[in-house]
């Protein structure tokens, strides 16, 4: 693929897998992020911003354009946080700020990470940001708008003691549970797989569509969990 991607998020659960991916995947990988990710190569490009506030001043120096995709794997935990407004910053302000820059570039494709419960009207706090940033990132009109909304992540959780007690409960009873159930657990990993598999399908089906000199309206891909364990089950 000759193209650009500029991810967010690159340091975190399933973030962290995702930059390997891409740098596989991309000839250029753009990471803006508060550290440097775990994996390096030649092909990235870091932008270290202490302030997600400030995103725009960083954002003006990457070189997004039209040729870029976009990806984000940002969000955070009320607890992590420290308040309900400091969790809608991150899993909202931020992420839909960082869409609308990548828009005004005239990036075409965006891939967020959200999460299955996402609920527009549910009465946790955390579901119902989630909703709200898939619908308000919607909105901008990217010509493809992927969105993945894992299950339990499984991987180390900094911070997040009962999500590692869910982890080794299920580990215990994983043999007897079948991956078609739509509340089993996936691996970081995998979501990181599925989500540049569905990057080189839009390039695929982008460049059929160019050769054939056809016009794409605006398409939005909810992927959901059991989609994501099917394809990435070879690929554990």
């Amino acid at each position: 693929m000759q193209q650009k991607a500029i991810l967010i998020g690159a340091t975190g659960l399933v973030g962290q897998h995702l930059v390997k991916q891409l740098s596989e995947l991309y000839d250029t990988l753009i990471v803006i992020a508060r550290r440097p990710p775990r994996y390096i190569n030649a092909s990235m490009r870091f932008y270290q911003v202490s302030d997600f506030d400030n995103l725009a001043e960083i954002f003006a120096n990457v070189g997004a354009d039209r040729t870029t995709d976009a990806f984000s794997c940002l969000g955070t935990t009320k607890k992590q946080a420290g308040s309900d407004e400091a969790f809608r910053k991150v899993d909202h302000d931020y992420n839909v700020n960082f869409a609308k820059l990548c828009h005004d570039k005239g990036v075409k494709n965006f891939f967020l990470l959200s999460s299955m419960n996402a609920d527009i009207d549910s009465r946790f706090l955390y579901n119902r940001v989630k909703a709200e940033t898939e619908q308000s990132i919607m909105a901008l009109g990217f010509e493809q708008l992927a969105i993945f909304r894992p299950s339990l992540l499984l991987g180390k959780h900094k911070g997040r003691p009962l999500e590692s007690i869910s982890q080794k409960a299920f580990q215990i009873i994983s043999p007897l549970v079948s991956e078609s159930l739509p509340l089993h657990p996936i691996s970081a990993k995998r979501v990181a797989i599925a989500m540049a598999m569905s990057a080189h399908d839009v390039y695929e089906r982008r460049k059929y569509s160019e050769y054939r000199s056809e016009s794409k309206p605006s398409a939005t891909d909810i992927i959901e969990n059991k989609q994501m364990l099917a394809m990435t089950r070879v690929k554990k």
